[in-house]
């Protein structure tokens, strides 16, 4: 809810907004508060960098699967990268599809960033769900 605030001489109103600023890669977003209240729905907000990385991964899995590769290995001297840039982003492969749908239409929470989830997270979807940069999804 916001603050109004009028001066003693009328001329001049002060409208103050609860809101805040987060990081997002080189960007930055004003997120609004978590309420319903006189706040119009958000729009979907594709984060690229993530996008890329999420379809990115499935393109290498399937290329894997279909057997165009045989090892991770393999595939990172084809595509000349690190084998283990090759892995870590391979594990966006193990994310919810609730999450991965998120990802594609642009609904993942602000806090969803690629780096901490290149880094790990656990495999089962129930606890990915409760991680703190994913809960305010759901």
């Amino acid at each position: 809810m916001s603050n109004r605030e009028i001066s003693r001489d009328g001329s001049l109103l002060t409208v103050s907004i609860p809101m805040a600023i987060r990081k997002r890669g080189v960007r930055k977003l004003v997120v609004s508060p978590n309420t319903t209240e006189g706040w119009a729905p958000t729009r979907p907000r594709i984060d690229n960098t993530l996008l890329r990385a999420v379809v990115q991964a499935f393109a290498w899995k399937h290329q894997l699967e279909a057997g165009q590769f045989v090892t991770i290995s393999e595939l990172a001297e084809a595509k000349k990268l690190d084998r283990s840039f090759i892995s870590h982003v391979l594990r966006l492969t193990l994310l919810a599809p609730d999450l991965v749908e998120a990802i594609l239409d642009g609904r993942q929470p602000a806090t969803m960033q690629l780096q901490p989830l290149v880094r790990g997270f656990p495999v089962e979807w129930e606890r990915q769900r409760r991680l703190p940069n994913v809960a305010t999804f759901l």
